[in-house]
Formats: C-alpha cells, sequence, structure tokens
C-alpha cells in the first residue's frame, strides 16, 4: 500500500518542495488550503511528475476544520504516514492593540489546528511504519534577543506563535516516541525563494528546506534542525 503525506497550508515554496520531494519517494500527497484554485494547480504540477496527489480545499485556521479533512484524507488516498504542518497566520503583529480574534487566530494555526489534525491522524499514525510529524517554522520563535526585537517590530503574533509550536513539537517528540511516531522540526532563519514574502531578496531555496525534511524523516534521530 502507498504511504501517504498530508500537506497542510500548501502554497508556492517550501510546501510544493516537501511535496515534490516525498512525491518523489512514492508517496501519495494530500494537499491542504483554502484556495481551490491553487490546490488544483499543485495537483496538476505534481500528476505531470507522476505522483499521485489530491486537493481538499480546507480553513486551518478553524480546528474543526483541520480535524475535519483529515478524515475526508483518510477516505479518499488511505491511512496516513506523514503529517506535514505549513501552515500559519502573521495577524496580530502588534499584540498590544490587536483585537483578541486576531491573537486567537495566530495561536489556533500554530497550536489548537496543528493538535487538532494530530490527533486525528494519530489512529493512522499509530499504525503505520515510519510515520511522522514534520513541522516548519521559523526563526522568530527562538528565544534569542535579536528574534525577539525583530518580531517586536511588527511580527509579535508570528513570534509568540512560532514559539509556541515549537514547544509543541519538543513534547510532542518526547510523547509519541513510544509510539514509534517520530516528530521534527525544521525551524528557517531567513526569506525563501518564491515566496509571498520574496522581494528578490531571498536566499534559501525551498528545496533545501525540503531536503532537511526528508533527512530528518529518513533518519528520525534529531527532532530539531535548522536552514541555514
Amino acid at each position: 500500500m502507498s504511504k501517504t503525506i498530508v500537506v497542510c497550508g500548501y502554497g508556492p515554496g517550501i510546501s510544493t518542495a516537501v511535496a515534490e520531494r516525498f512525491g518523489a519517494e512514492g508517496f501519495q500527497v494530500a494537499l491542504v488550503a483554502r484556495r481551490a484554485d491553487n490546490l488544483a494547480a499543485g495537483v496538476a504540477a505534481l500528476e505531470a511528475k507522476g505522483v499521485r496527489a489530491a486537493a481538499f480545499p480546507a480553513n486551518l485556521a478553524d480546528p474543526d476544520a483541520a480535524r475535519g479533512v483529515i478524515g475526508k484524507v483518510h477516505e479518499t488516498l488511505g491511512p496516513i504516514t506523514v503529517l506535514q504542518w505549513m501552515a500559519y497566520d502573521g495577524g496580530a503583529g502588534d499584540m498590544l492593540t490587536a483585537d483578541d480574534a486576531a491573537v486567537r487566530g495566530v495561536l489556533d494555526v500554530a497550536v489548537t489546528s496543528l493538535l487538532a489534525a494530530v490527533r486525528a491522524a494519530l489512529p493512522d499514525l499509530r499504525q503505520e511504519k515510519h510515520a511522522a510529524i514534520l513541522v516548519t517554522n521559523g526563526g522568530l520563535g527562538m528565544f534569542d534577543p535579536a528574534m525577539d526585537a525583530a518580531a517586536a517590530g511588527g511580527s509579535m503574533g508570528l513570534g509568540v506563535a512560532n514559539a509556541a509550536k515549537h514547544k509543541l513539537v519538543g513534547v510532542l517528540a518526547q510523547k509519541l516516541k513510544p509510539e514509534n511516531v517520530f516528530v521534527g522540526e525544521v525551524m528557517v532563519f531567513g526569506l525563501v525563494k518564491g515566496t509571498t514574502f520574496d522581494r528578490g531578496t531571498a536566499t534559501i531555496d525551498a528545496r533545501t528546506i525540503a531536503e532537511k525534511f526528508w533527512e530528518l524523516y529518513h533518519s528520525r534521530s534529531d527532532v530539531y534542525a535548522r536552514v541555514p
């Protein structure tokens, strides 16, 4: 039976590279994001490379939607082997002035929805060989004065959400290790080429990040990795 990876938060850049990298290793790929047109284009691009793929529109800011889409993937493609979480919310840039809904939104995507998806996928992950939860994160979540200063300049919500997600990865890794479900994170320090943040100055190739995810998944030793 084919292995299946669910790429949550599909779009240009990292998630596209991850889908292609795992697809090249024989994985079926489930693409999850809000925009159906982008998902359809992603499926077509993967199928052109000989990868079986399917689109699953969902708003991953909603924990119920995150939980529900995992069930739809299982029904369509079979048991889930890898859950890859790319989704994030860049709102609440100034947490001192942002409303409560914006603050909850960034934390929901980083923690509540991620956890909802993990819990929904666990029955599959516990049964699959080489099962994994792979999480993309950003350097703003590090406990470092320079990163704190950068976040304070207009990305407070993302910085706090990334820090919470980083801790969640660590505790999930410890919790699920006895059940042979690997949990790993790649933390990206810098701008990635081809993403919406790239204004021509990005220096990181998304394929480098995808390769790092594959190395984590294959070796199943280090929980954390960083790029560059």
